[in-house]
């Protein structure tokens, strides 16, 4: 509400400026509303060029997630909606760069038809009926508007949801234009297009006296009385406006550049990879150590193979954090993609079929990696509830990985009183994932005689690939195997009854379906007085 209070503001108050204020008397007479349309979408515009930035200032996101005396949960809560705002960002320039390239082409329709005889510096065309395409491709402003407006096209058109699943690449090389589209705009406004009037003392508006043509005097009544000619004691002078999109965007660029370096010295010494793990459904464990690397349950870090490619930065959920007793931190990510399938073939040699199914550990001399982050994300709040409902829907298990370690290494020293666990995926193998994890935290509590601090329920989507976990260390997950899809409503309703007039927080990281289900239930229900708070997994 206060980013739609703030550009309603800009917008209104610049137009008004522009249609009433003294200064732009003539300006206005030449243009008509077209000049008053430009600049106030141009405030629009310096606003959103300044804002779009925050949301990708990482470390700063994730220290004020970190200190929670800086900010409340609700407040981290908002946190979790930057790439949101990025997009919504994104999206009002998008639209207001429409609005204003529309309204100025109509302005330099209007500075060639509307030539002005009788204040020469106020033109921008040379003379009267001036070709508009010449009066853009002259001007500053205009070929700089056009390289902005290329620019903008190119990067609008590539982060389509269709260009990012299909070639990534391509979305992450012409995102960083912006480092061109911030130089342009800057000086877009270099050379003076529109021009205020700075003497309005000595030349009231609307007092053409000084300054008209000869053929318009001749028709004015020769009988004015001496003190309306005494109104205009001098010409009208005109003077450009100087730049001002650098004093919006020079602050949040000046940060994000500062915090991309910090991120490049940070992230500069390569990490070492202890063990590289297959799992089964095409899933790779690695386990890494890095020098003084701190992480808590439920961060994520940035990857980077220069073996695959110098440019490309893939963001994967720790699955395990470094201790006390252990430095080493890992990550799970699923063979999908130019980048994985290149980088797991650098990581191992081709799979052979007869060990698809078990865990492969191989030693190997393996490629240089660097580690960028850890940088927040919602699943930190899981212990920041009561009760928490964590839902995982195939890989999106990984936030929760290192959830249950931190909770298997010592769950006393957190809020956290009951956490249900729900993860639904289509083949059994999958569940061999996280099998061990979840079998030696089931065991933990029942021998601390707290067996009802973990909820535990196996969804397997798929009836036709059900298996049997025949193993005997499996069998607490046996007994919680569900063939199906989970009822969800059921799921809340049960929730809510267990839990009466409590606050839970529901955590989710699995496909659309499933969290457009799960943010629908959780503002809508009300169960004994539940109140459900929705967490959305997503990586900015």
């Amino acid at each position: 509400m206060l980013w739609l209070a703030a550009n309603t503001w800009l917008f209104l108050n610049t137009f008004l400026l522009y249609s009433t204020g003294q200064q732009y008397h003539y300006l206005y007479n030449m243009l008509g509303v077209g000049l008053c349309i430009s600049r106030a979408s141009a405030s629009v515009l310096n606003l959103n060029c300044s804002l779009v930035l925050l949301p990708m200032c990482r470390c700063l996101l994730t220290f004020l997630r970190g200190t929670h005396r800086v900010s409340t949960k609700r407040t981290r809560r908002l946190l979790d909606k930057s790439k949101t705002f990025h997009v919504a960002c994104g999206v009002a320039i998008c639209i207001f760069s429409v609005v204003h390239v529309s309204a100025h082409l109509v302005n330099v329709v209007n500075f060639s038809v509307s030539y002005s005889e009788d204040f020469p510096a106020l033109n921008l065309a040379r003379y009267r009926g001036e070709d508009p395409k010449v009066i853009i491709l002259t001007t500053i402003p205009g070929v700089t508007g056009v390289l902005l407006v290329l620019i903008l096209l190119l990067m609008f058109l590539s982060s389509s949801y269709c260009i990012r699943v299909s070639n990534y690449e391509i979305f992450w090389y012409t995102h960083n234009l912006f480092i061109v589209f911030y130089i342009i705009l800057m000086v877009h406004m270099v050379g003076g297009a529109l021009k205020y009037q700075t003497n309005i003392g000595a030349h009231p508006p609307g007092c053409l006296r000084a300054n008209q043509s000869s053929t318009e005097q001749q028709g004015e009544d020769l009988d004015q009385t001496e003190d309306e000619e005494s109104r205009c004691r001098e010409d009208a002078h005109f003077q450009p406006h100087s730049p001002q999109t650098w004093l919006w965007v020079s602050g949040p660029l000046c940060l994000y550049c500062v915090e991309r370096v910090y991120r490049y010295i940070r992230s500069s010494d390569p990490v070492t990879i202890v063990t590289v793990i297959r799992h089964p459904c095409n899933v790779i464990e690695l386990r890494m150590l890095k020098k003084d690397f701190r992480a808590r349950p439920g961060q994520y870090v940035v990857l980077n193979c220069p073996g695959v490619s110098s440019f490309e930065n893939h963001p994967f959920t720790l699955t395990e954090c470094p201790t006390a007793n252990k430095a080493t931190f890992g990550i799970h990510l699923r063979i999908v993609g130019d980048w994985t399938e290149r980088f797991t073939q650098l990581l191992l040699p081709s799979p052979r079929k007869h060990l698809e199914v078990l865990p492969m550990v191989q030693q190997r001399r393996y490629p240089k990696l660097y580690i960028d982050g850890p940088f927040g994300s919602p699943s930190e709040e899981v212990f920041n509830y009561d009760v928490s409902l964590c839902v995982a829907g195939g890989i999106g298990v990984t936030p929760f990985a290192c959830v249950l370690r931190a909770l298997l290494d010592d769950w006393r020293g957190f809020r956290l009183q009951r956490l249900y666990f729900v993860w639904v995926c289509r083949e059994l193998q999958s569940f061999y994932w996280f099998a061990d994890l979840l079998c030696a935290l089931h065991q933990k509590l029942w021998q601390e005689n707290r067996p009802d601090y973990f909820n535990l329920k196996l969804y397997i989507s798929q009836p036709d690939s059900l298996q049997s976990m025949c193993e005997e260390q499996y069998g607490p997950l046996t007994s919680r195997l569900v063939v199906g899809r989970p009822r969800w409503k059921l799921l809340f309703d049960e929730i809510g009854k267990s839990n009466e007039q409590k606050r839970v927080g529901v955590f989710c990281c699995g496909p659309k379906g499933i969290s457009r289900t799960l943010h629908r239930l959780c503002n809508s229900a009300r169960s004994c007085g539940t109140i459900f708070e929705f967490n959305k997994e997503s990586f900015s």
